[in-house]
């Protein structure tokens, strides 16, 4: 219904990362204004929902405090049930919002900031998570090569546009995990 983004990277660009205490001061400051403008996008009142969701986990904690405390007096003051989601499947299950065709199970890879997961996604909407990062998010490995290069923050859209026009052959990176039996990933 809405897609109502409000960006703090300019605002942490000049650590080379989040600050969570910055971040959660931001949300603050914009949470209401997003709210509104995701209403207006929507041309949806808080008399049309049955429902508030939001996010409760995983997350930094003051940011999630913030959308908790909104979202508690937004269901409080109209009467509404409240449920908690994980934002990891709410990506997860944003795949049915564009492909109704996909079928179970299926592989679904979920790489955020912060998360990097290959999962089996089973009729019911269960899942079975079969790898995850057992170090730094993908996210947070470009982001750290970003800062170490003097490249700017957040890394992966310049690492990426960098990538796209260098050889991929021109250096023969190891493969660390090749010889472990599970799927998990290291950055």
């Amino acid at each position: 219904l809405s897609n109502v983004i409000s960006s703090q990277f300019d605002l942490h660009e000049k650590y080379g990362g989040i600050v969570p205490e910055l971040a959660s001061r931001k949300h603050i400051e914009s949470i209401n204004y997003i709210i509104d403008q995701a209403l207006a996008e929507s041309e949806v009142s808080f008399r049309d929902l049955t429902v508030i969701a939001v996010t409760n986990r995983p997350g930094l904690i003051g940011a999630l405090l913030i959308g908790l405390s909104a979202a508690k007096a937004i269901a409080f003051c109209h009467n509404l049930p409240l449920i908690g989601i994980n934002h990891i499947e709410g990506h997860v299950y944003a795949n049915f919002m564009q492909h109704d065709e996909l079928t179970f199970p299926h592989i679904c890879l979920t790489v955020s900031g912060g998360h990097t997961l290959l999962l089996k996604v089973n009729k019911g909407w269960t899942y079975q998570i079969l790898g995850s990062t057992i170090d730094d998010a993908a996210g947070e490995a470009y982001d750290k090569v970003a800062q170490y290069l003097g490249l700017g923050f957040p890394g992966g859209r310049i690492i990426d546009d960098m990538a796209s026009k260098g050889n991929d052959k021109a250096i023969d990176f190891p493969r660390p995990l090749i010889d472990r039996d599970d799927y998990n990933f290291s950055f």
